[in-house]
């Protein structure tokens, strides 16, 4: 995507919009390759690692479609906002943190504040035409990949300061973060000339409302979409959540070296985002996109367990996982966007965030159960499986749009 295919403002709108993003994650990778190892240290069992990674989740699942609403009717500014203090407020939590439930109470709080995930998503419907939508998305999840990068390497230096560091240092980055954003970042949400000339707006659906549509009618366009985002994200968030764990039992992996894999998955992710994603979908469309995805997806899940060395799993197996994941997520945003209504678009792509919540909160919880009881390879193929259903509802996924 290039500035050519949008307005000026709205190119810059964009800009920001990843800046903002990008500080975000710096500050939510500073302490989350980190939270595993201290809970051990805390002496939490691998299940209980697992609820404290799905605390997150589960505020997320439960504010996301809130937070969809506020800004459909206050607008995206406020709520991202928001999100970003809730956030600094969770880290200096963090930083205190000397017992499992205060880590607990961190990464609630947090999960609180990230569920305006889908309202940055639904800020980019509002100033990208379609036909680049997918491609900006990818743009704005580069901004994780980068954080990716750069967030866990500055924890790892942070925590040589004391286990307090890496938690207040996000929190300040949060604060700046805010601060930039309500200078910088400017409303995109705004009343459609040919809404205003048709009298007083209908009142909203309930605000669950989409979410039950998505329950009892899974086959409907916009209900499939995201139930293949949110069973791919059950996948992922599998895959992540016994990842330090395996590394660690299989390999020796610390947490002095762990946040250098996610840096590596980063740079992965990143590469694919920003470079390779929208050639990609020119060629395949948004459809074709999603299926590839699965496909790399899968492959990678079903190798995670196959080599006998870190230096192989690294160079042949890791990097089907962030590849694929890169090709299938944000071309699933795009293609829910496209059939959605303008003045649903928040709260739609909220509750989308909501199923991948709840995938992110059941995912930790099952991932390790199965890690602690079945064994260390099982988590990979259960995901693998997951993978599998996902491909089946990719395949009746067309790419035509609402009007």
């Amino acid at each position: 995507m290039s500035s050519d295919g949008l307005k000026g403002q709205q190119f810059r709108q964009l800009l920001v919009l990843i800046a903002v993003s990008f500080i975000d994650m710096i500050g939510f990778m500073l302490i989350l390759p980190l939270l595993p190892f201290y809970a051990l240290r805390l002496n939490a069992t691998p299940a209980q690692v697992g609820w404290i990674f799905a605390a997150f989740s589960i505020a997320q699942l439960i504010s996301a479609p809130v937070w969809g609403r506020v800004s459909d009717r206050y607008g995206r500014r406020p709520a991202l906002l928001i999100g970003l203090l809730a956030s600094a407020a969770a880290y200096v939590v963090f930083g205190f943190a000397d017992s499992l439930l205060l880590l607990f109470l961190s990464r609630f709080v947090q999960g609180a504040g990230g569920g305006t995930t889908g309202v940055a998503q639904a800020y980019v419907a509002d100033t990208v035409r379609p036909a680049d939508r997918a491609r900006a998305l990818g743009w704005l999840s580069s901004a994780t990949a980068a954080g990716l990068i750069v967030g866990p390497i500055a924890g790892t230096a942070a925590g040589l300061l004391g286990t307090a560091a890496p938690g207040f240092l996000a929190a300040g980055l949060c604060l700046l973060n805010a601060v930039f954003a309500w200078r910088w970042l400017p409303e995109s949400r705004v009343l459609e000339p040919e809404d205003a000339s048709t009298g007083p707006a209908a009142p909203p659906r309930a605000i669950w409302a989409p979410a039950w549509q998505v329950l009892t009618s899974p086959g409907a366009p916009v209900s499939r979409l995201i139930w293949i985002y949110g069973v791919a994200m059950l996948a992922f968030s599998g895959i992540t959540a016994v990842l330090p764990l395996y590394l660690e039992a299989t390999f020796g992996v610390t947490e002095r070296t762990f946040g250098f894999f996610l840096a590596y998955f980063g740079v992965l992710s990143l590469v694919m985002r920003i470079l390779l994603l929208g050639p990609i979908v020119d060629r395949l469309g948004e459809r074709g996109t999603v299926r590839v995805g699965c496909v790399v997806l899968l492959l990678g899940c079903l190798l995670y367990p196959a080599p006998g060395s870190l230096v192989l799993l690294a160079i042949l197996v890791m990097p089907l996982v962030p590849i694929g994941t890169a090709l299938l997520f944000p071309s699933t945003t795009s293609l829910i966007s496209g059939r959605t209504p303008r003045s649903e678009l928040g709260v739609t792509m909220g509750v989308a965030q909501t199923f991948g919540g709840i995938a992110r909160a059941t995912a930790p919880i099952v991932g390790t159960i199965v890690f602690q009881y079945l064994g260390h390879t099982w988590p990979y193929f259960v995901s693998a499986t997951l993978v599998g259903v996902v491909g089946f509802l990719a395949w009746g996924v067309d790419d035509a749009r609402a009007g």
